[in-house]
């Protein structure tokens, strides 16, 4: 037998907690806001099956971060069959908006006209690569669209964290520092590989100083694509007292063939780490670009120690 105010047992009764008052409080859950523009993920190079189960955990990490976040993935090299071009995903999003405000007059409800960017764009880049970004912006400009496109993700303290877990799983790096014990494999120098020239180099190098932090071992960037630049960056660490090399590539993997980065670390003499991937990071630094774009403050993104 029970009453309005709680069971007739006796037994205690769970009551909801009372919001917490003052600046101690919990913040909110953060969600896209109500017609909030598509985040549309560029994605660079070749198009094959493998990027695009990279490229749909990335945009499924940024999703899990912003609830109601309307996250889609558009191919530079796309062929709009298989994996649609960054251009047709833009042009199908402002189609899809123009017919939302259109059917909401129909059914009689006072809508507001849409207004602002469509999408902002996202280059799925770690670093920059100005050829990449030049056909990327020409891709929004072709479209005809208001659509805002972001810096790349990097520099940022969660690439190095990144970057420390791919040579970890390699082992080619200790997983923690704070623990007492060795890897045999560890290296005493890492190449950090980029792709963009001189302009990335310098870049990944910002990178590389919180990676060397985390390491307490050099870190060096050096460009794939251009020759000779791994070979020189590996013999100026031997030089200076290394002698176990590892290359870290400081890419998400689409962007270039996988084979270069084999090839340079065979030139180099060392083994080499997989690039980011899909490491959560890298969605949630994609999800950082777009609401700072937007004005929007999520719940600020840190990384975690290595375990």
């Amino acid at each position: 037998m029970s009453s309005p105010t709680g069971p007739a047992s006796g037994l205690p009764v769970r009551m909801p907690r009372p919001r917490q008052p003052g600046r101690h409080r919990r913040p909110e859950p953060l969600a896209a806001p109500e017609g909030a523009p598509a985040l549309v993920l560029a994605v660079p190079g070749t198009p094959s099956a493998a990027t695009r189960g990279l490229a749909e955990e990335v945009v499924s990490i940024a999703r899990s971060e912003l609830p109601g976040l309307d996250a889609r993935i558009g191919y530079v090299d796309g062929d709009d069959a298989e994996f649609p071009t960054l251009q047709s995903v833009l042009v199908h999003a402002a189609e899809e908006r123009t017919a939302r405000y259109e059917q909401a007059l129909a059914a009689g409800v006072d809508a507001k006209e849409p207004e602002g960017p469509v999408a902002v764009v996202v280059p799925l880049l770690a670093g920059p690569d100005g050829a990449l970004l030049r056909v990327i912006r020409q891709a929004v400009m072709d479209s005809r669209v208001a659509a805002d496109l972001t810096d790349v993700l990097g520099p940022h303290p969660l690439l190095a964290e990144a970057l420390h877990v791919r040579l970890s799983e390699a082992g080619l790096a200790r997983a923690d520092r704070a623990r007492l014990f060795t890897v045999a494999t560890a290296a005493d120098g890492i190449i950090l590989a980029s792709v963009g020239g001189e302009e990335a180099v310098q870049a990944a190098g910002i990178t590389g100083m919180l990676l060397a932090a985390r390491l307490a071992v050099p870190v060096m960037a050096a460009a794939l694509d251009q020759d000779g630049s791994i070979t020189a960056v590996a013999e100026q660490l031997r030089s200076s007292g290394s002698q176990q090399l590892a290359l870290a590539p400081y890419l998400i993997g689409p962007e270039i063939d996988p084979s270069l980065i084999a090839q340079a670390a065979q030139e180099a003499g060392c083994s080499a780490a997989e690039p980011l991937g899909p490491y959560p990071a890298i969605g949630k630094l994609a999800l950082s670009k777009y609401t700072t774009a937007l004005g929007i403050t999520p719940q600020q993104a840190q990384g975690t120690p290595v375990r």
